[in-house]
C-alpha cells in the first residue's frame, strides 16, 4: 500500500479509502443491500490486513448505523485509534449546516463511532439556508477544541467551494483539506470548475463513487447484484447516460483484457493518473479491495488514459444540490 497526506494537514492515508454506505442495518428507506456487523466486521478487517487506514462514513448512511458497525469493526479488532483515519460527514439532517445541527451531529456521530475525535469531518452538501459564516465557523470551533483535525467538502459547484474557501480565509478561519465529489470515468463535470478550484487551494481530492457504483467493474451495464437490483439511486444517477456511457464500460474491459488486469484496477489506475490522492471504494466483497489496492502499483500511459476519456460526452450535473427555486 502507499500513502497520501491530506492536504497540508500532516494526516497521512492509504491510496484508497474504504466507503463505509456499503455496511449498516438494511432498509427500505436507504438501502437494502447494505452488510451487517458480522460481515462488516470481516471486510473492515481484510481492508486493514491491505494496508488500508482510512475510512469515510456519514451521519446518514444506514441511519447512522454505518458508523456505529464502523466503530463496533474498529472496536472488536483491537485497532488503535491512533492506527485509522475515520472521517464522516454532515447536512442530511434537521438543520442542515447551522451551527446548532453541526454541534449536535458531531456529538452524536463521536457517540455511535466511539470515538473522541474525528480525523475529518466534511459537510456532505452545501446549505443556501445558512450563511457561509455561521457553518465555517462553527466547523472551525470543532477544530479548535479537538473533537476534529480537519475539514473537507463533498458535492457542490465551483464557487460554492471556493466561496466557503475564501470565507474561512477572510476570518481566519480553519479552510477544507478534502474535496469528496462524484468523478469518474461516467462522470467528469467537476473538471470544468470544482476540481481546478480544489487544485487552486491545493486540497486532497477523495472522491466518491471512483466506479460509477459498479458499472466500471464488469463488461455491460447490468451485473444482475442486489445493488443493481433494489438501488433506485444508482439508476438515477447513471442510466439516463447509459447509451453514450456504455461506449467507455467497453473501453475499460478492452483495456483490462490488454493489461491482463480487472476492470477495476483500469478504472481507479485512471484516479490515479488524474491526481486523486485516495478513491473511497466501497465494496461488500473481499475481492473488491484486493482489486483496489492492487490498482495503486498500476500506472497507466497518456495514450491509455486518453483512449479511456475520448468517447465521454456532456452530462447532466449529478451531486450538487440546485439552488431552491
Amino acid at each position: 500500500m502507499k500513502y497520501a497526506k491530506l492536504g497540508s494537514t500532516g494526516i497521512e492515508v492509504s491510496r484508497i479509502c474504504v466507503g463505509c454506505m456499503s455496511y449498516g442495518k438494511a432498509s427500505e428507506d436507504f438501502h437494502l443491500w447494505t452488510l451487517p456487523q458480522d460481515e462488516t466486521t470481516k471486510m473492515i478487517g481484510h481492508a486493514i490486513d491491505l494496508g488500508v487506514n482510512f475510512f469515510d462514513t456519514a451521519n446518514c448512511y444506514a441511519h447512522g448505523t454505518s458508523e456505529e458497525f464502523l466503530g463496533n469493526a474498529l472496536r472488536d479488532l483491537g485497532v488503535r485509534r491512533d492506527k485509522v483515519v475515520i472521517a464522516s460527514k454532515v447536512y442530511f439532517n434537521d438543520g442542515h449546516l447551522s451551527k446548532k445541527a453541526i454541534e449536535r451531529e458531531i456529538d452524536g456521530t463521536l457517540s455511535r463511532l466511539g470515538t473522541d475525535y474525528l480525523d475529518l469531518y466534511q459537510i456532505h452538501r452545501f446549505d443556501y439556508a445558512t450563511p457561509m459564516e455561521e457553518t465555517m465557523s462553527a466547523l472551525d470551533a470543532l477544530v479548535k477544541s479537538g473533537k476534529v483535525r480537519a475539514l473537507g467538502a463533498s458535492a457542490m459547484y465551483g464557487y460554492q467551494f471556493h466561496n466557503l474557501q475564501l470565507c474561512a480565509e477572510r476570518n481566519g478561519l480553519t479552510l477544507f483539506s478534502t474535496l469528496q465529489d462524484h468523478y469518474n470515468l461516467l462522470y467528469r463535470e467537476d473538471e470544468r470548475d470544482l476540481i481546478p478550484v480544489a487544485e487552486q487551494y491545493g486540497v486532497s481530492r477523495i472522491p466518491y463513487s471512483p466506479l460509477a457504483g459498479g458499472h466500471l467493474t464488469h463488461p455491460g451495464w447490468d451485473s444482475g447484484s442486489r445493488r443493481d437490483a433494489t438501488d433506485k439511486i444508482l439508476h438515477r444517477k447513471y442510466d439516463r447516460s447509459k447509451d453514450s456511457d456504455i461506449v467507455i464500460v467497453g473501453r475499460v474491459a478492452e483495456l483490462a483484457r490488454r493489461r491482463a488486469v480487472t476492470m477495476s484496477e483500469i478504472a481507479l489506475a485512471w484516479h490515479f493518473a488524474k491526481g486523486v490522492a485516495a478513491p473511497i471504494v466501497g465494496a461488500t466483497n473481499a475481492r473488491h479491495f484486493d482489486d483496489a489496492v492492487r490498482s495503486v502499483d498500476l500506472e497507466l500511459s497518456s495514450d491509455e488514459v486518453k483512449y479511456l476519456e475520448e468517447p465521454y460526452r456532456a452530462h447532466e450535473i449529478s451531486g450538487a444540490v440546485p439552488r431552491p427555486v
